[in-house]
């Protein structure tokens, strides 16, 4: 499943993730992009890969936890 993982958050996650109105929180992401340098900027690219692909999983395992509980 690993293995997968950068494929599903490159092509469907990321995608999602550039569509999804940022209303509220333009400033800190503009500070994040504006203040890192181009090695901080990738660490920080990284690490919303992780955090948005374990989203993603934690997200499949509760809706596969909550389907036995509507049946």
């Amino acid at each position: 499943m690993t293995d997968f993982l950068p494929f599903l958050y490159k092509n469907y996650i990321k995608p999602y993730l550039d569509t999804c109105p940022t209303e509220g929180y333009e400033m800190p992401l503009a500070i994040m992009e504006g203040d890192l340098d181009p090695v901080q900027l990738t660490h920080y690219a990284r690490a919303v890969e992780f955090l948005s692909t374990r989203a993603f999983l934690l997200g499949l395992r509760t809706g596969a936890g909550l389907s036995r509980q509507l049946t």
